[in-house]
């Protein structure tokens, strides 16, 4: 495989956030597969002495939708996917959930759909028990935001029965606030409503949350970042040991295919896309300067890589399980 010179220069500040020198083996376009399911469903690397493993869930092979980015089109979009190398047939989504290991701690970031968002996804646990993480010895789970792929696995189908009752759940105050505030299933459009009843039907019951009011550590080497846009408390965090970092960005760059090279597009997921753009920028800007690797809940599976400026966008570059 050859790497162009942004590629090599891509790749090779990543070789060495991860604290390696073999050469990381990098999707570039003209290579990048299309959606078939990895065929092992976790990766696992080092942030210094933190263990950290991409778990895949599924994916969401969504069909074009003009509505999906506000201020582009679907041909536009189409045109960015083919650019990264993706098929123009549909929007692959696909969904990875991180477990990160500090010491004797382990740390979940976000839950995964449950098997209750996409019919294509619900592929945690399996791949969870393939990377031998008993779900059992999860202590906290650190919840970047309220979005049923990123929550739904914390709740049993059907009964809402907690999948985890004895982990403690850390969300951004924000988010809990903004979701369960009185008459706030009222005010929502009509396709969040279920979603917003649902939340207040389960979580102010539940006695295992705490709220972080701003940016703060919230385990040994990992810190809140607030990045709100995407939803009012969405959060990103940062995982930090010894010299090297890692950004679990979230929700805040998810599709990096279209985002990279157009940040300023507004995701119709995003609550408030001028806020979602601020922040977005605002955080890669930071891991670029930081040289600092990335990872998202909707980048290509393993969920990491690298980003580069281009001009006034940026260039993304995965990194192959």
């Amino acid at each position: 495989m050859r790497l162009s010179r942004r590629q090599f220069v891509t790749a090779a500040a990543f070789g060495a956030a991860l604290g390696i020198d073999k050469r990381l083996a990098f999707v570039p376009p003209a290579q990048a597969q299309k959606t078939p399911d990895p065929t092992k469903g976790f990766y696992t690397y080092k942030v210094g002495s933190i263990e950290v493993t991409a778990l895949y869930d599924g994916i969401w092979e969504k069909p074009h939708d003009p509505a999906f980015i506000k201020n582009a089109s679907v041909e536009e979009t189409k045109e960015a996917l083919v650019k990264a190398g993706l098929t123009r047939d549909f929007m692959p989504i696909p969904l990875t959930v991180v477990v990160v290991k500090a010491g004797d701690r382990l740390m979940m970031i976000d839950s995964g759909s449950g098997g209750q968002w996409q019919p294509s996804a619900g592929k945690l646990a399996a791949n969870m028990q393939a990377a031998g993480i008993d779900p059992a010895k999860i202590g906290t789970i650190l919840i970047s935001h309220f979005h049923p792929d990123h929550i739904f696995g914390l709740m049993q189908k059907g009964s809402n029965a907690p999948t985890f009752p004895n982990a403690e759940l850390i969300v951004n105050a924000t988010e809990f606030k903004w979701w369960t505030e009185p008459g706030r299933v009222e005010k929502l459009p009509e396709a969040r409503k279920p979603l917003g009843t649902r939340i207040n039907a389960v979580f102010p019951s539940w006695k295992n949350f705490k709220l972080i009011e701003k940016e703060a550590e919230v385990a040994p080497g990992v810190r809140l970042v607030n990045a709100p846009g995407h939803t009012p408390g969405h959060a990103a965090f940062h995982v930090s040991s010894g010299t090297q970092q890692l950004m679990i960005s979230n929700d805040t760059a998810y599709v990096p295919a279209l985002l990279a090279p157009h940040p300023e597009w507004q995701g119709a997921y995003d609550q408030d896309g001028p806020l979602a753009v601020e922040s977005r920028r605002k955080l890669i800007d930071r891991v670029i300067a930081d040289k600092m690797m990335i990872c998202g809940a909707h980048f290509p599976f393993p969920g990491a890589g690298a980003f580069a400026k281009d001009g006034s966008g940026y260039a993304f570059t995965p990194v192959q399980a």
